[in-house]
C-alpha cells in the first residue's frame, strides 16, 4: 500500500522557505509537517505570498512539538531521514522508500542531538566551494527530487 513521501520541517524560521516548500508539496503530492514552534504565525504574510493559492491545496499537518510528531510517526511505522550539515552520508548514495519522512531542521540551528538522534538515518547534500549551507527550501526540493526518482 503506497503511503507517500512526507517533508517534515522541525520548527522552521523563515516563512518563505516554508511557504515555497508547502508550494512544493502541493505541486508534487507531498504532505508536509511542520513541529512547531514555528520563528513565525503560521499567517504571516510572507507564508502566503510565497506559498500563493497552493497553501490552500497543500497537505499540511502541525505537531504543537517533536514528542507528538514521533509519537504519530512510530504508530505509522516510517522512517526519519534527517538532512544535516552534520551528517556525512551523501543523499544521491541512500535507498529512499515509500513512506519516508525527509527532516529538515530550523534554519538558524538544525536540529537538537534528540532529534538527530531520533533519525533512521542522516543524510548530507554535499557541497564544493566551502559553502556552510543551501537555503532550506532548495535542499527540501533537491531531496524530494532525489527520493521521487527513486520511489518513482
Amino acid at each position: 500500500m503506497a503511503r507517500g513521501l512526507r517533508i517534515a520541517l522541525y520548527q522552521p524560521d523563515i516563512a518563505g522557505n516554508t511557504g515555497t516548500i508547502l508550494r512544493m508539496g502541493a505541486c508534487l503530492g507531498l504532505a508536509v509537517d511542520i513541529i512547531e514552534p514555528a520563528g513565525f504565525d503560521m499567517s504571516d504574510r510572507a507564508l502566503k505570498r510565497a506559498g500563493m493559492d497552493y497553501l490552500e491545496m497543500a497537505a499540511l499537518t502541525r505537531y504543537v512539538n517533536f514528542a507528538r510528531f514521533e509519537e504519530w510517526r512510530r504508530n505509522e511505522g516510517r522512517r526519519m531521514i534527517l538532512f544535516s550539515t552534520r551528517a556525512s552520508r551523501p543523499y544521491t548514495q541512500f535507498s529512499f522508500a515509500d513512506g519516508d519522512i525527509l527532516l529538515f531542521g530550523r534554519e538558524s540551528a538544525g536540529v537538537p542531538d534528540n532529534v538527530h538522534d531520533a533519525a533512521d538515518a542522516r543524510l548530507v547534500i554535499p557541497m564544493k566551494g566551502g559553502g556552510r549551507s543551501l537555503n532550506l527550501a532548495l535542499s527540501a526540493a533537491m531531496a524530494a527530487g532525489e527520493a521521487i526518482r527513486q520511489v518513482g
